[in-house]
């Protein structure tokens, strides 16, 4: 481009140089003809102007090559690159494929491990509850050795006792063997289940997304229709002999401390039970509320015969309660703490009915320092949403929960939804555990507590 300037430069000035000279030419000598041919110098002029012309074009095409070159290999290096780019891509596409298929495969896994998990639980207890009643039968059969030895210290123990003490104590080493084998299991599982969360997360983090449960669905749960399993009842046709009627019994026998044990009232199965030792006096716990881990919004079949875990929140069962009241006049005991940690009790002597009066509920009030809430000395009848007795057809709906209704809905019921304070409208409360009594308060539930003990 240098040289192109320089021969579009020189060109000019040899053209006016050139007509100058014919100028002053024609001044000096007008009759000389003008010659047709350019000047000698002219042409030198020229054909040295077009000689470094060429000369800087061939420098200029030179250095092109070279930059065209350049970019040739610049794009062949970027090609490579890109290639190399994409198999990379498509080893990491194919990654991705594995971890999906391996995040499912370790939810699938995790999902037996809960399944097996909750199979042994669920073993577990029932090995449990066997074993109380073999030990409560090993207690009356050495109960009965006592007598007979201390009545008859001369004659040998019969052979039949003898085989019978024998094989429930093989029984009893077989169920603690058991026990000891399920632990181990559940220790494992727990490990097992540790070591696939651990893996799950280190998944999440390679940032895959797995679907959650939450993620399936965000409406509220629908009550059950279908029973709770039933881990309170145990085998049925359980001898009598050895298994104490109710709590009572068991604390007159010398069992002073609260918890589990089993019991049979009269012309009924064998069952558990929670015995709660008030001030020397023992106490059946029917109902208990703590923590809203269990819904309370069951169907009349479940309120019937029972659901939860005795050791946490539960409900007996309308059966088994009945059960027991009717072997005698009881008390029942209403128990209240409030989110202040104010605590209330009030007492009431009661009848209670079978299934076909609907377990109406009469009560009288005895003592307490709460004010009373539930009417007296009239029939409150036990309705649940699928179960709704005459005259009661919102009372479940509107209230939640199985509750002792009268001819109105009120606003007690300690069955209801488990509110935490300050987070629910008056609508929501009214729905959730609260007793309102005579005077027009309405306590905000934390904790509920109902016990039975029979009349003094």
């Amino acid at each position: 481009m240098y040289m192109i300037k320089i021969f579009l430069f020189i060109v000019p000035v040899v053209i006016s140089s050139r007509i100058d000279q014919d100028n002053s030419s024609l001044d000096t000598i007008s009759s000389e003809p003008i010659s047709r041919f350019a000047m000698l110098d002219d042409v030198k002029i020229l054909a040295n102007g077009l000689l470094q012309l060429g000369h800087g074009l061939k420098d200029f095409v030179h250095k092109t090559k070279g930059q065209i070159n350049d970019i040739f290999q610049k794009l062949n290096i970027f090609d490579q690159s890109f290639y190399d780019l994409s198999l990379q891509t498509n080893e990491i596409k194919e990654e991705e494929k594995e971890l999906r298929r391996t995040t499912y495969k370790l939810q699938v896994k995790n999902e037996e491990v809960k399944n097996m998990s909750l199979e042994l639980n669920s073993k577990l207890e029932n090995l449990l509850e066997e074993k109380i009643l073999l030990q409560q039968k090993v207690r009356y059969l050495e109960e009965q050795l006592t007598n007979l030895i201390q009545n008859q210290p001369e004659t040998q123990e019969h052979p039949a006792v003898t085989s019978l003490k024998t094989f429930v104590e093989q029984q009893d080493n077989s169920i603690k063997d058991l026990l000891q084998t399920v632990e181990e299991q559940y220790k494992q599982l727990n490990q097992q289940h540790s070591q696939i969360k651990e893996i799950e997360n280190q998944l999440r983090r390679t940032g895959i997304q797995e679907p959650t449960e939450n993620s399936l669905s965000s409406k509220p749960r629908a009550p059950r229709t279908t029973p709770f399993l039933q881990l309170n009842e145990i085998k049925k046709n359980v001898e009598h002999d050895g298994i104490p009627p109710d709590c009572t019994t068991i604390y007159n026998r010398g069992e002073h401390t609260s918890g589990m044990y089993a019991i049979r009232p009269s012309n009924a199965q064998v069952f558990n039970v929670y015995c709660d030792v008030k001030s020397g006096s023992p106490w059946t716990l029917i109902q208990r509320r703590a923590d809203g881990s269990q819904n309370f919004n069951e169907t009349w079949e479940n309120y019937k015969y029972g659901f939860g875990r005795l050791d946490g929140e539960f409900w007996l069962g309308l059966e088994k309660i009945y059960s027991i009241v009717k072997q005698s006049n009881y008390i029942l005991r209403f128990e209240l703490e409030d989110w202040k940690d104010n605590k209330y009790y009030i007492e009431y002597s009661f009848h209670l009915g079978d299934h076909e009066t609907n377990y109406t509920l009469h009560l009288v009030e005895i003592t307490g320092n709460i004010h009373n809430a539930l009417p007296e000395n009239k029939d409150l009848v036990f309705s649940t949403w699928d179960h709704k007795a005459k005259g009661h057809f919102n009372c479940p709906e509107s209230s939640s929960g199985g509750w002792w209704w009268h001819d109105v809905c009120g606003e007690n019921n300690l069955n209801g939804k488990y509110n935490k304070p300050r987070t629910k409208s008056k609508p929501e409360r009214r729905r959730g555990i609260c007793w309102k009594s005579q005077n027009g308060r309405l306590y905000s539930i934390k904790s509920t507590k109902m016990l039975i003990h029979p009349t003094d």
